[in-house]
């Protein structure tokens, strides 16, 4: 019994110090590097798409061409989230403000280009439970709050599921789901699933929403 308690106390100082398993580590290290490689190899194919995409909102929404936010990272910490413009600024609802051109860019997923540089600073994954805002994360329960264990994603298991479509109680237990059954072998999938989502342009927004509903509202 001393041993075990031992074990124990030894695995909670780890944990409090920081240090992760030598599996966790390796693994989230592992997730890192073929973020970056694959960000990297098709740079030629998004850099040129971006700079299309920014002239483009430029030239439709004007200045500034970026809508930023606070979400909520792993572990909940906020961080400054990076996304096209796709609205227009002023009152009204977000279905009145959404332009022709945000509806193209949010169909295609190419409002979701600029997320790619918070995949560089080590603040998002490629994959994962989408960032939500900051101010989401006193409504969670102890279960949905385990989507935060991971960095968050671009896309996700529930993005390949449902996407918007989806209401958030079913969205979350994809999220805990993913968290659960984490493997590059299902990044991969889930970057497979995205790819062919995104031509369908299928589940782009909740019904009666220009995306989706507020949570816990």
């Amino acid at each position: 019994m001393r041993t075990v308690s031992f074990v124990k106390w030894k695995f909670n100082r780890m944990l409090a110090a920081g240090s992760v398993p030598m599996v966790a580590k390796d693994r989230n290290r592992g997730k890192r590097i073929l973020d970056l490689a694959i960000i990297v190899f098709l740079a030629p194919i998004w850099i040129p798409v971006a700079a299309l995409v920014a002239l483009a909102v430029w030239m439709n929404l004007g200045w500034p061409i970026l809508f930023t936010q606070d979400r909520a990272g792993l572990n909940g910490r906020p961080f400054t989230l990076y996304k096209f413009r796709t609205m227009r600024a002023g009152e009204g609802t977000d279905e009145e403000r959404l332009t022709r051109l945000g509806r193209f860019l949010r169909a295609a997923s190419l409002d979701e280009l600029p997320e790619l540089w918070n995949v560089v600073k080590g603040e998002m994954s490629l994959v994962g439970p989408r960032p939500l805002p900051v101010r989401y994360l006193p409504r969670y329960t102890s279960e949905q709050n385990r989507r935060h264990e991971v960095l968050p994603g671009i896309t996700g298991w529930a993005q390949v599921h449902g996407r918007n479509a989806l209401d958030w109680e079913t969205k979350f237990r994809y999220d805990v789901d993913y968290v659960d059954g984490r493997s590059t072998w299902l990044d991969f999938k889930i970057l497979w699933m995205t790819f062919w989502q995104v031509i369908a342009a299928k589940n782009i927004s909740h019904d009666g929403e220009a995306t989706m509903s507020e949570f816990g509202a």
